[in-house]
C-alpha cells in the first residue's frame, strides 16, 4: 500500500487569505525560530520547508551593489523630471531587473529599501542626491509613482516590496547618529510626516526604515510616531526595518539605554520588526532578544507581532506560492526598452536654468567641451555597476562629429618630486587588469577591499605625469595616464588601481599640506601628501610608495600644465565653450559627509574664468547631486542635471543640440549664497523661513524653475468649489498652448497662498502639477481637483488640522515665481477659537512661536517637552489663550532645574516658578505652582532659564 500523503498545511494553501496563512505558520514556529526572524538575515526553517530570507536590497535608481544593472539618473534627477508616469515606469524596470537578477543570484533580495522620501530641506545635506524634492507634495507624487512601479500592478502578489527611507526629519550627516532634530508640531505634520503619509496611503509601500538621528530628543528607532502615525495610515501590515548598525547605536553612541537588551526591547515594542546589525551575524541580536525576554522586558507576543509583519510581506512577494506568483518568471534585464527608458529619464531630468539664445547649438558650431566631468560617467554609493556608459564628450562627439569638438579636461598635470630628486612613478599594469569596483556584487560593498594585485608606485628618475583634480576644501584625486586613480589598499601601498573614487571610506583622496620647514634645503614648495582615508602621510620606502605613521616624504609639486591653460587654448578656437562642472558623488557631499559650501570648487571656478577669456560664448553644464551658487551673469547658458546614469552624457548632448527641448524643473530652491542658508541642524522650516515655502529672500533660481526651447501661453483659468455649501473639492482648469516652433514638454504648476492667515503660512505651496507634451501650435486643457484638506494647516491650539475660512490665491504658472494666471477663491472653514487654557492647560510643545529653545523627549517612550537650547534662556509664545473669568494660580510640570516666568500681552512678569534643586533625573517631573492672575483672551509668553524641561502648564481659577 502507498502511504497517504500528509495534508497540506494551511500556510501552503493559496486559496486561504494571507492573514489565516500567516497565523498558521506563526503558530508552527518555535520561539527560537521566531527570534531568529528578527535579524536582517533570516535563516531557513528546514523542517517546514521555509527558505532563508533577507531584508534590504538597495534600488534607489537601479539595482545597486549586486553587480551590473541598468543605471537610471539619481533620485534627485528623477525628482527634477516632475513626471510621475516616467518614474513609475522606471520603478517597473528596476523591479523587473531585481526579479531577473534574483533568478540567477539568490543574494539579490525582493525587499527593496527605496525610495528615500526625506525632504531636501537643506542643500548642504550630503545625501541630497537620494531625495526627490524639498516639497512634500512633489516628493510624495514621485515616491508614490516609484513604489507603484516597484510593487507591480497584480492585485495580490508584489514584484518587490518597497521600504521608505529614512523615518524621520533626517537631513544631516554631521553627527547623524547623535544629533536631535527639533521638530515642532506644525513642521512635523505639515512637512516631515506628509511625504511619508501620502506615499503610504497610496497603497504600494511595504514598510519604512527609521533614520539614525533623534527627533525631539528621542532616537527614531524608538519613535512613538511609528505607532501613533505610520500604522494608522493603512490597514496593511508594514514592516519596519532598522538602518544598519542603528540598534547598537542606541547604547554605544547615543547612550539612550544602559543595556542592549533594554534598547532592543524598546525598539521592538516601538515597532521595529527587523534588526539590521552586525552584518550577516544574527547571533548578537537574537541573544539580546532572549535576554530581554528573560528580564521580562519583552513577551512572546511582542516577538509574534514583529514576525507576523515580516511574514505578511513574504507572502505578498509570492514566496509561498511559486506556482501562482506572476513575477516568478520575470527575466527582463538590460533590455532595449530599459536602455531607452534610461535615456528618456536622463533627458527629462535636464533643467535649463539660463539661455540667452545660444542654445540649442547650431549644427556647424565649433565646440570646446571642458571640465573635470566632461568625459566622466559618475556613479554614487547606491548605483549598480555600469553595463553601458556615456559621457558628455562622447555624446557631443557622436552628435556633432569629433572634428567639430575639442576637449580639455582642465585638471592640472603634475609630477611629484621627492626630496631625493626622484619622481613618483606608476609601473605598467598587467594586461587584463581592469576591473570596475563592485562589478561582482556584494551584500555589503563597504567591505570591498582595495586591489593588491597591481604593483605599488615607486620613485625613480622617470616620473609619471598625474592628473590632479581639486574637488574643493583641499580634497584632491590623482589619476595615472591610463585612467586609474591612485588608491591605498589594506597593505598600505599606493597603487594606480581604482577605476573611480569610491567605497564607504574613499581610498582615492589626498591633501597637500605644507611641510614643516619647507624651503630650507632648496625644496621650495615642499608638501606632505596626506591620504585622507587612513589619515596617514605618503612615504617612499625601498618596497615602494606607501602610507605610514613615520617619515613622511616631502614632495615638490611640479606643474607640467595648469588646467586653465589647457582650457584657454581650446576655448580660443571655439565658438561655444561647454564647461561641464560639478561634483564626484563620493567626495565632499555624500552619505556620512555634509557639504560645507554652495560654491563650486576653486579649480572649477578658475576653469570658468579661463573659458571666458576669449570671444567664445560659454555654457555651464552642472552635473551634480545638489545645487550650487554660481554667477550666471557672464554665462550665455546654464544647465543642471543630476548624475544621469548610464545615458547621462548622451542625454545632455541631445539637449544641447536641440534634439530634445529641456523641460526638467528644479525640485528645490537654488540659493544665491551660503548666507541665505539656515544652520544645517535647524529643522524649523517655518521659524527659520526655509525652502521655497517660507524663504523671503531672492533665490538664484526658484523652486520649479526650468526653461524650454519653446514658449507657452496660459489662458482660460476657471475655478469652481464643489460640494454642498462649497465644502467639496476645488476644481481648477486652464489651457496651455505651445506658441513656439518646436515640440516640447511644459510642466504646468498650481500653487496656493492664504491671503490673510492668522498664523505664518507658506508664501507659495504646490497643490498639483502636470508635465505635458505639446506640438507647435497645440493647445491642451489642464484640470486639477484639489481636496479642501490641501488648504488646511496643523492648528496647535486644537491639536489637529483646520481649514481656515477666508480668501486663498490660486497661482498657475511654470515655476513657483513665474506665475501666468491667478485668481482668488474664498473657502469656508472653521474659524479660530481661543485656547481653553483654564480648562485644558497647555502642552509646552504647542507654542505658536519660540526663540532659543529646542524640543526634547518628555519620557523615553512618548511625549515632548521644551528646554532652553544649551541650558541657556528661551521664550515660548502662545496666542489667544482664554483665561475665562479669571485664573488665580498657575502650575508647571518640569524636570531638571531652572525658572519659568509668565507674562501676558507683553506686560510685566506675573509669576515666576523656580526649580532650585535639580530633579533626580531628566524624566523625573515635579509640579510647581504659584499665584497668577489673568482673565479673558490673552497672548501668553513663557521665559525659560536654565537646564529645565517644561512639559505642561496648567491654570486654575
Amino acid at each position: 500500500m502507498t502511504a497517504p500523503m500528509p495534508p497540506t498545511p494551511p500556510f501552503r494553501d493559496p486559496q486561504l487569505p494571507f492573514t489565516k496563512r500567516v497565523d498558521d505558520l506563526l503558530a508552527r514556529l518555535t520561539l527560537d525560530e521566531k527570534i531568529s526572524f528578527l535579524h536582517q538575515f533570516v535563516p531557513a526553517v528546514e523542517r517546514l520547508g521555509i527558505a532563508a530570507f533577507r531584508t534590504g536590497q538597495e534600488a534607489l535608481h537601479g539595482v545597486a551593489w549586486m553587480g551590473p544593472a541598468t543605471v537610471f539618473p539619481q533620485a534627485v534627477g528623477l525628482g527634477a523630471t516632475w513626471n510621475p508616469d516616467l518614474v513609475r515606469r522606471v520603478g517597473e524596470a528596476v523591479s523587473r531587473e531585481v526579479r531577473a537578477m534574483r533568478a540567477r543570484d539568490e543574494r539579490v533580495g525582493l525587499n527593496v529599501w527605496s525610495p528615500t522620501v526625506n525632504l531636501l530641506r537643506h542643500p548642504l545635506w550630503g545625501r541630497n542626491e537620494e531625495g526627490y524634492s524639498e516639497d512634500p507634495k512633489l516628493t510624495s507624487a514621485i515616491a508614490t509613482a516609484y513604489t507603484h512601479g516597484l510593487r507591480g500592478e497584480h492585485p495580490t502578489y508584489w514584484r518587490t516590496a518597497p521600504v521608505l527611507k529614512h523615518w524621520l526629519a533626517h537631513n544631516n550627516e554631521t553627527g547623524r547618529d547623535v544629533t536631535s532634530s527639533s521638530v515642532r508640531p506644525r513642521v512635523l505634520h505639515e512637512y516631515d510626516l506628509r511625504a511619508f503619509r501620502e506615499t503610504v496611503e497610496a497603497g504600494a509601500v511595504a514598510g519604512v526604515m527609521p533614520a539614525y538621528n533623534l527627533v525631539n530628543g528621542r532616537p527614531n528607532h524608538v519613535s512613538p510616531y511609528l505607532r501613533e502615525q505610520l500604522r494608522t495610515w493603512t490597514e496593511q501590515d508594514l514592516m519596519v526595518c532598522s538602518d544598519a548598525g542603528a540598534p547598537s547605536n542606541l547604547v554605544d553612541s547615543e547612550h539612550y539605554f544602559d543595556t542592549h537588551e533594554e534598547a532592543t526591547a524598546a525598539s521592538l515594542t516601538a515597532g521595529v520588526d527587523s534588526f539590521t546589525d552586525h552584518g550577516t551575524d544574527g547571533s548578537k541580536i537574537t541573544a539580546r532578544v532572549r535576554g530581554a525576554l528573560e528580564r521580562g522586558l519583552l513577551t512572546e507576543a511582542d516577538v509574534d507581532t514583529a514576525v507576523r509583519r515580516q511574514l505578511s510581506v513574504r507572502f505578498r512577494l509570492g514566496e509561498f506560492d511559486p506556482h501562482y506568483d506572476p513575477h516568478a518568471g520575470t527575466g527582463e534585464f538590460d533590455t532595449p526598452a530599459h536602455r531607452a527608458l534610461a535615456q528618456e529619464a536622463a533627458e527629462q531630468a535636464v533643467v535649463l536654468l539660463r539661455n540667452d539664445g545660444v542654445l540649442p547649438l547650431a549644427a556647424d558650431t565649433r565646440i570646446a567641451v571642458v571640465g573635470p566631468l566632461a568625459d566622466e560617467c559618475k556613479l554614487d554609493w547606491y548605483s549598480g555597476a555600469l553595463i553601458h556608459r556615456s559621457t558628455p564628450l562622447e555624446g557631443l562627439y557622436e552628435r556633432f562629429g569629433a572634428e567639430r569638438v575639442a576637449f580639455a579636461e582642465g585638471v592640472d598635470r603634475v609630477l611629484l618630486k621627492t626630496s631625493a630628486g626622484t619622481f613618483l612613478h606608476v609601473p605598467a599594469a598587467p594586461e587584463a587588469a581592469d576591473e570596475a569596483r563592485g562589478a561582482q556584487g556584494a551584500l555589503d560593498p563597504a567591505l570591498l577591499a582595495g586591489r593588491i594585485d597591481l604593483p605599488p608606485l615607486t620613485a625613480g628618475a622617470d616620473g609619471t605625469e598625474l592628473a590632479l583634480a581639486d574637488w574643493g576644501d583641499g580634497v584632491l584625486t590623482l589619476r595615472a595616464p591610463d585612467g586609474r586613480y591612485l588608491s591605498v589598499a589594506e597593505d598600505g601601498f599606493l597603487r594606480a588601481s581604482a577605476d573611480q573614487p569610491g567605497g564607504w571610506v574613499v581610498q582615492e583622496t589626498f591633501r597637500l599640506e605644507a611641510a614643516p620647514g619647507a624651503g630650507t634645503d632648496g625644496h621650495g614648495n615642499g608638501h606632505l601628501l596626506r591620504h585622507i582615508g587612513t589619515g596617514r602621510h605618503v612615504s617612499v620606502t625601498a618596497e615602494g610608495v606607501k602610507v605610514a605613521e613615520d617619515e613622511p616624504e616631502v614632495f615638490e609639486l611640479v606643474v607640467v600644465e595648469h588646467g586653465e591653460d589647457a582650457v584657454a587654448r581650446v576655448a580660443a578656437e571655439a565658438d561655444v565653450v561647454v564647461v561641464v562642472a560639478g561634483n564626484d558623488p563620493h567626495i565632499n557631499g555624500r552619505e556620512t559627509e555634509d557639504r560645507t559650501t554652495l560654491r563650486l570648487p576653486a579649480q572649477q571656478e578658475r576653469l570658468l574664468t579661463a573659458a571666458r577669456s576669449g570671444d567664445a560664448r560659454v555654457v555651464l553644464a552642472l552635473v551634480s547631486a545638489y545645487p550650487y551658487a554660481v554667477d550666471p551673469g557672464p554665462l550665455s547658458g546654464v544647465l543642471w542635471t543630476a548624475h544621469g546614469g548610464q545615458a547621462g552624457g548622451t542625454a545632455l548632448a541631445r539637449v544641447l543640440a536641440g534634439d530634445v527641448s529641456p523641460a526638467g524643473r528644479l525640485p528645490q530652491t537654488w540659493y544665491a549664497a551660503d548666507a541665505d542658508l539656515p544652520d544645517l541642524l535647524d529643522y524649523d522650516v517655518i521659524g527659520g523661513r526655509q525652502t521655497y515655502l517660507y524663504f523671503e529672500g531672492r533665490p538664484l533660481f526658484p523652486f520649479g524653475h526650468g526653461l524650454s526651447y519653446a514658449s507657452f501661453a496660459y489662458a482660460d483659468l476657471v475655478v469652481r468649489v464643489g460640494g454642498e455649501g462649497g465644502r467639496g473639492p476645488v476644481r481648477v482648469s486652464f489651457t496651455v498652448a505651445n506658441t513656439g516652433d518646436v515640440s516640447a514638454d511644459e510642466v504646468a504648476q498650481l500653487y496656493t497662498r492664504a491671503v490673510d492667515p492668522s498664523v505664518t503660512r507658506p508664501r507659495r505651496e504646490l497643490l498639483a502639477h502636470r508635465r505635458l507634451t505639446l506640438a507647435p501650435g497645440e493647445r491642451a486643457e489642464v484640470s486639477f481637483e484639489v481636496p479642501l484638506s490641501a488648504f488646511a494647516f496643523w492648528d496647535v491650539a486644537r491639536g489637529g488640522w483646520r481649514l481656515e475660512p477666508g480668501p486663498y490665491d490660486l497661482l498657475v504658472g511654470s515655476s513657483s515665481e513665474d506665475v501666468r494666471l491667478r485668481t482668488t477663491v474664498t473657502l469656508d472653514g472653521e474659524p479660530a477659537a481661543p485656547r481653553p487654557v483654564l480648562r485644558d492647560g497647555l502642552a509646552a510643545v504647542d507654542f505658536d512661536e519660540q526663540g532659543g529653545t529646542e524640543i526634547v523627549d518628555r519620557t523615553k517612550v512618548s511625549g515632548d517637552a521644551v528646554t532652553p537650547a544649551a541650558g541657556g534662556a528661551g521664550e515660548l509664545l502662545y496666542r489667544a489663550c482664554d483665561f475665562g473669568a479669571g485664573a488665580a494660580r498657575v502650575s508647571v510640570a518640569a524636570a531638571g532645574s531652572g525658572t519659568v516666568e509668565l507674562t501676558v500681552d507683553g506686560g510685566p512678569v506675573l509669576a515666576a516658578l523656580t526649580l532650585g534643586t535639580p530633579t533626580a533625573g531628566a524624566y523625573d517631573y515635579v509640579t510647581l505652582d504659584a499665584p497668577f492672575t489673568a482673565a479673558g483672551v490673552r497672548d501668553l509668553r513663557l521665559r525659560l532659564r536654565g537646564p529645565l524641561r517644561l512639559a505642561r502648564v496648567g491654570f486654575s481659577g
